[in-house]
């Protein structure tokens, strides 16, 4: 008995592994059946879009020496009331401007020796102290996109006139209804693979079945006629004429 005893211990573990090896072999066999009758296809859709918002962001600059840093405050504010009341009679409503803090950076005598403290300040180190830099950003923000744009490129001229430093840094164009065309293009997109897939069954002699997956990728925001693309999008400000294209990826049966 005992050695019928110390066989059949090692014979259960045999035949517990060949059944176990026989249970993967067969699901393994089954996925790559499976996989084997999948189709996994690439979709888009895109339109072109007008932007309906613009941003314009300016600047207001005044330099000082360092006696006369009261007289450059007085200097900007005067230079804002100017700036505000061109605005408005250019038919931009004050709802419309946002206007910053001024900002002021010392100037060194020695521009080497300008340093940052530890708050972040600018300090001219073991240099003099030659003046100050005083600088107010305005921010117009409308939906009058192509008269805040031609605004932008003829007023430089008329604040030069009237003594002004006055910068824009950027315009920036926007599209509002962008949420709710992303849903549409998702569903175009997601149209457009099956009709891939299709295609691509039918020249192999087989049908597409039900959806298995679908994913959406990145939504790149290019201008009109960009071809550029990012593996993490992009959302181009630049440009008032915008291509929105969205993309899915889908995988199918094949039956």
């Amino acid at each position: 008995m005992e050695n019928k005893n110390s066989f059949l211990l090692p014979a259960i573990i045999l035949g517990l592994c060949f059944i176990m090896a026989t249970a993967i072999g067969a699901i393994s066999f089954y996925k790559a059946q499976f996989l084997s009758n999948v189709l996994s296809v690439t979709g888009s859709a895109d339109k072109i879009v007008t932007s309906d918002t613009v941003k314009w962001v300016s600047t207001i600059s005044r330099s000082v020496d360092s006696y006369n840093l009261k007289e450059g405050s007085s200097q900007i504010k005067s230079d804002l009331a100017i700036v505000k009341d061109y605005f408005k009679k250019s038919g931009i409503k004050d709802s419309e401007i946002t206007v910053n803090p001024v900002v002021m950076n010392v100037v060194c005598e020695n521009r080497d020796g300008m340093v940052w403290d530890k708050y972040g300040n600018q300090t001219c180190g073991s240099s003099m102290v030659s003046g100050y830099s005083l600088q107010q950003t305005v921010t117009v923000d409308s939906a009058k996109v192509s008269e805040i744009t031609a605004l932008s490129q003829a007023v430089s001229d008329y604040f030069i006139g009237q003594g002004l430093i006055f910068t824009t840094q950027s315009l920036e164009y926007y599209y509002s209804k962008l949420a709710d065309l992303r849903l549409d293009l998702l569903g175009e997109a997601t149209k457009n693979a099956k009709s891939r897939a299709d295609v691509i069954a039918k020249s192999t002699g087989k049908n597409i079945g039900n959806l298995q997956s679908a994913s959406m990728g990145v939504f790149q925001i290019t201008a009109k006629n960009s071809v550029e693309v990012s593996d993490y999008g992009i959302y181009d400000t630049s440009s008032i004429e915008k291509k929105i294209t969205a993309v899915v990826r889908a995988s199918f049966t094949l039956r």
